[in-house]
């Protein structure tokens, strides 16, 4: 049977060529979300300024909050503290092991962007191409000339040293002597790590091992994992790049499956007159079986090889991708190896293996005269296997529905509301003849009205064929759901964080600087001419380890950090309770539900874990109204900053006072401090929601290539059944119609393909987007431009008509009395 599946794909070209791209685009799809998560998964750095170190040990980046099985990444840097360096030392095995001061420290030629101690250049090592070892007042970096002054700006003041040497492959940093460097520092009483020689001969994992027993709030890096301790940022985003993998690629594989599937089942349906006549004439149903299971593993495997190339090549665009945009560290290498093309492989060949039984089973089963009527007259809808998954499906998206319209809250709902397309969209369409012929019923009166004798022939042809209508419009709802609704979910998304952020702000004014601002420049800020208020405003995350912690039950808590401030303060809150003119030391504001659900009112203690680890005990002095699902924790702006990597204030609010303008003489004041600029309250809404624009872009890079794989599925879909009626156009031809109204008639029924795909996908849709809305904001309906939907609706039409028309146009060339035979 195996020569007999060869000869078949050699006169069935289109049927296959369909399953065959496919295939190589699905596993190409699959294989670069795979390198995407095993780039995660590894997060190989490789070491360079720490390259020359045996190991690394930095702090533990993880925290275990009470009653909580899972640890909480720490958002901020951990580090060693001071006193661990002597009992590092101690350790058997060690050489040496040198602590490693890391902070901010900004120029522009040569260009700088961090500070470190001189003691850690041996760590790379750094040799000097000119010049000595700095002293106090001194600096080495990578250009210049030995002797010249250079400024640089350091915890947002410009502060000028001599260049005492010149270290050409140190390029972006800057080593101060050590005296120096723990004047510099924010946290001289922690190290960002410490890098240690291990003695000739000693067994390296013996002494990580020692190294590991030695506390427990450390951590012992080796290999390429040295480089994590350099770029801490690296492992912080590494999570979000294996959630933004794990997600995707789960959507993207079964969709690949659905497609792959219902591909060489249309294949299979074409042909079931073929099977009833080789049943016809003896044919065994093993035989059958058989040669249906070849022809798709003909097909898939050399598919697989050849999605090998592209899916490399995708892999690598979408992490370059992902790095630009903040959202996985351009440190990390990319690494592809053999398993995600295993499991891109595998799921396009049990896809078409899977389809090729199901197939296989059917036309084997069948009795050949039935088979005959049935190829002619398809009017089996789908079998029992059939009917029952596709109520699961749609139970298992009704079940997410009622989870986020009851369970979930704010953003915390896109994650039931995003799997949940899934599920309505595979649910709707192994039902497709169900609902095709109810959307049906509802466009045929006006089509018909509008298209008269076209639109009666185009309707009876598809109310018969409610098979074909059905595999011709599901493609087109999955493509016009699982896009409109990923979509409008971000949008909607982006909509309710922005409102919910911009509802309390009463800035007019901000500034900022990536290099800090300092304490200084906050008090002239505050007696500029026309300024009511002035405020360091500091971001992080922390953890709260009370028993109760409603609503940071799962999640780390957001931090705001603000300065103590009276009723006309900057602070984005609404108060409910107590005063903020008292925020300083260990106090906290928290949410009004926070402090229903816990218990903790006014006066009470709370406690936290800041975002380096640091446990605090807090005092709360107010209560303020906070949107759900959006809410965060108040602190003063000295605490917060004091924790974060960089020990940084990056922004001061400003609020002026009724109708004054405070913008001239602010950038007046900013020209005078390098490094800082002045911007409106819509910077600091666009920061606020910055993250969220990226996950949005990432969405909208990702949904676009899962829609264009779709259109593949489309395109095939359309051109395969159109193709199929070339004796179905002759025999029109010859009764009398002509090519132009064989056209008319195919334009009609793609209105009504898309009609119903269009219909049936927004459909699906808003049944995952109508209780998302109302999850994460006040609205009832999803937010977002209109252009989006009508965009994926042409989108959706053009492929539609295009799929019909120009294969039919070209069919429509030949004479009808040519003999025909259908691919």
């Amino acid at each position: 049977m195996m020569r007999l599946a060869v000869r078949t794909l050699r006169h069935r070209k289109s049927g296959f060529i369909a399953t065959f791209i496919a295939v190589v685009f699905g596993t190409a799809i699959v294989m670069a979300c795979g390198g995407l998560m095993e780039t995660g998964i590894r997060s190989n750095v490789q070491p360079q300024r720490l390259a020359a170190t045996s190991l690394v040990v930095t702090g533990n980046q993880s925290h275990h909050r009470p009653g909580v099985e899972d640890a909480t990444p720490l958002s901020e840097r951990v580090g060693v503290p001071v006193e661990a360096l002597a009992k590092i030392r101690a350790v058997e095995g060690v050489s040496s092991a040198v602590g490693d001061y890391s902070f901010t420290a900004v120029a522009q030629q040569p260009a700088v962007a961090e500070g470190h101690n001189w003691s850690t250049a041996a760590l790379a090592p750094y040799q000097l191409s000119t010049g000595r070892a700095p002293r106090s007042g001194e600096v080495v970096v990578s250009s210049g000339t030995v002797g010249e002054q250079l400024t640089l700006l350091i915890n947002g003041e410009p502060k000028t040293f001599t260049i005492s040497g010149l270290a050409p492959a140190a390029a972006g940093h800057a080593f101060f002597s050590d005296r120096d460097t723990t004047t510099l520092v924010r946290n001289p009483d922690r190290f960002a790590a410490v890098g240690v020689q291990v003695a000739p001969g000693t067994d390296l994992d013996a002494v990580k091992d020692r190294l590991d027993a030695l506390d427990g709030n450390l951590t012992v890096r080796a290999g390429v994992d040295r480089g994590l301790a350099e770029h801490p940022e690296a492992e912080s985003r590494r999570t979000a790049l294996i959630a933004i993998a794990g997600s995707f690629g789960g959507i993207a594989t079964m969709t690949m499956m659905f497609v792959v599937a219902s591909t060489l089942a249309l294949a299979a349906q074409h042909r079931e007159r073929e099977f009833a006549l080789l049943r016809g004439i003896g044919t065994t149903p093993g035989q059958v079986r058989r040669m249906i299971l070849g022809e798709a593993m003909l097909v898939s495997l050399p598919a697989v090889v050849l999605g090998i190339l592209p899916g490399t090549l995708l892999g690598r665009f979408l992490f370059d991708q992902l790095g630009s945009h903040g959202v996985a560290s351009p440190v990390i290498e990319f690494a592809q190896g053999w398993i995600p093309f295993a499991a891109g492989a595998g799921a396009a060949v049990l896809a078409a293996i899977g389809a090729a039984l199901i197939a296989a089973r059917r036309s084997a089963k069948i009795r050949p005269v039935e088979a005959l009527m049935e190829a002619s007259l398809q009017r089996k809808w789908f079998s029992w296997i059939r009917l029952l998954f596709g109520l699961l499906f749609l139970g298992g998206g009704m079940a997410l529905l009622i989870v986020t319209a009851t369970v979930m809250s704010g953003p915390l709902a896109a994650s039931t509301a995003g799997p949940s397309i899934l599920c309505w969209a595979i649910g709707v369409a192994l039902l497709g003849p169900f609902w095709t012929k109810l959307v049906l019923g509802f466009w045929r009166w006006p089509v018909q009205a509008l298209t008269r004798v076209n639109g009666r022939l185009a309707i009876r042809n598809l109310s018969a064929r409610s098979v074909v209508l059905s595999s011709a419009a599901m493609p087109v709802m999955l493509a016009v759901g699982i896009s409109t609704a990923n979509l409008y979910m971000q949008t909607t998304q982006v909509h309710a964080s922005s409102e919910a952020f911009t509802r309390d702000l009463r800035a007019d004014a901000v500034l900022v600087s990536d290099a800090g601002l300092s304490q200084r420049l906050l008090d002239e800020v505050k007696v500029v001419p026309g300024v009511a208020s002035a405020s360091a405003y500091v971001r992080s995350m922390a953890a709260v380890d009370d028993p109760v912690k409603a609503p940071f039950d799962e999640e780390g808590a957001p931090v705001v950090g603000v300065d103590a401030q009276g009723a006309d303060g900057t602070a984005p809150v609404r108060l409910t309770g107590g005063s903020l003119a008292g925020l300083t030391g260990s106090t906290a504001a928290i949410p009004e539900y926070m402090a229903r659900k816990t218990g903790r009112g006014l006066g009470s203690e709370i406690a936290m874990t800041l975002g380096d680890g640091t446990p605090v005990k807090l005092r709360v002095i107010a209560t303020f109204a906070a949107e759900r699902g959006y809410e965060s924790i108040i602190l003063p702006a000295a605490l917060v900053a004091a924790h974060t990597t960089d020990g940084l204030t990056k922004q001061i609010l400003v609020r002026a006072e009724p109708g004054a303008d405070v913008r001239p003489a602010l950038t007046k004041l900013a020209a005078t401090h390098p490094g800082v600029q002045v911007a409106d309250r819509d910077t600091l809404v666009a920061s606020n929601v910055e993250d969220l624009q990226t996950q949005a872009w990432i969405n909208y890079m990702l949904v676009g290539m899962l829609i264009a794989y779709t259109a593949v599925s489309v395109v095939n879909t359309l051109v395969s059944t159109t193709l199929r009626r070339r004796r179905e156009f002759a025999l029109q031809r010859l009764t009398g119609s002509t090519r132009f109204q064989v056209l008319r008639m195919l334009a009609t029924e793609s209105t009504l393909v898309t009609l119903t795909g269009v219909t049936l996908g927004t459909a699906v849709a808003m049944a995952c987007l109508l209780p998302f809305a109302a999850k994460v904001s006040d609205d009832a309906l999803p937010t977002g431009p209109i252009w989006i939907y009508l965009v994926v609706v042409g989108a959706a039409a053009l492929l539609t008509f295009g799929s019909t028309l120009i294969p039919a146009t070209t069919a429509l060339r030949h004479s009808p009395t040519q003999p025909t035979h259908n691919d």
